[in-house]
């Protein structure tokens, strides 16, 4: 609403509302995520030694800039939020993720300098789509207990059968359970799984197919495809709940619209004005 209709008894905004209003604009975000974008980049090229050497300070000063920008970005918000601030997990995700990129790398804390590419990080938290599907993940979490509990006890049962049945041709792949374990985990991924164990193990014992088989029946396309479904189920419910948030905005805003409407309905057309047109203007018969 603009300066005009708006209602005498509103205040105009103050600096924290124009701060707000400027960080929830689609513009800002955009330039964020730019600069998390021109960031990222920045530091995959610190990892190159010929372009360190044509344009490292450049570099270094771009990585800089673009730390202040975040910090700044982060310092807006903690006003702007205050106490709300920390009660949204991606804004604790974007501070811990910019603080560590704060502490001075020096050579006790060289794993510091690694971590400032978790910066590039940021971007999920930018990108609506990308935080659904991290939501979606976390919210899947609780349902893939039972999954992993059914897939830990599979493993279990076969690295013990695999230990007695083939342990003794074969002690480096199959000498403990830890190593049967190990092995059915590299054929679990279908990774050189035939030629590389079953065949040679096949060479010895010619039956040993029906072991494998319905083991990498069961897990491969069994129990994995479980996850999937799960996560799948996570990311559709997700996907209802945005839907249905948008839809009580959308009605908020329309109830507001209209609430702004009748104030100014009532300030140009007061209530006494409604009888007298009436008395003036009589219906003709």
């Amino acid at each position: 609403m603009n300066a005009r209709t708006a209602p005498p008894g509103d205040a105009p905004p103050g600096p924290l509302d124009r701060l707000e209003r400027l960080i929830g604009t689609p513009g800002f975000q955009r330039a964020i995520m730019a600069v998390i974008v021109v960031n990222s980049l920045v530091l995959g090229l610190e990892t190159s030694a010929a372009a360190m050497e044509a344009a490292g300070p450049v570099l270094l000063a771009i990585d800089r800039i673009c730390l202040a920008i975040f910090v700044v970005e982060l310092l807006a918000k903690v006003a702007v939020l205050r106490t709300r601030f920390l009660r949204d997990p991606w804004n604790v995700f974007d501070a811990a993720v910019v603080g560590i990129a704060l502490f001075p790398a020096s050579e006790g804390l060289s794993v510091l300098r690694a971590l400032r590419v978790l910066r590039a990080l940021r971007l999920i938290s930018a990108v609506p789509a990308m935080r659904r599907v991290v939501s979606a993940l976390l919210t899947a979490i609780p349902g893939m207990g039972s999954i992993v509990a059914l897939l830990g006890l599979v493993f279990y049962v076969f690295s013990v059968m695999a230990t007695k049945l083939f342990g003794a041709a074969f002690p480096e792949w199959f000498g403990s359970v830890g190593a049967s374990a190990y092995t059915l985990f590299q054929v679990m991924t279908l990774e050189s799984w035939s030629m590389g164990i079953v065949r040679p193990v096949m060479e010895i014992f010619p039956l040993a197919w029906a072991f494998f088989v319905p083991f990498i029946l069961l897990t491969s396309f069994t129990v994995l495809n479980l996850f999937i479904g799960i996560i799948v189920e996570a990311m559709q419910a997700q996907a209802i709940e945005a839907s249905v948030g948008r839809e009580a905005e959308e009605l908020a805003l329309l109830r507001d619209e209209l609430q702004l409407l009748r104030q100014e309905i009532r300030t140009l057309w007061p209530r006494g004005d409604t009888p007298r047109r009436a008395e003036a203007h009589p219906p003709q018969r």
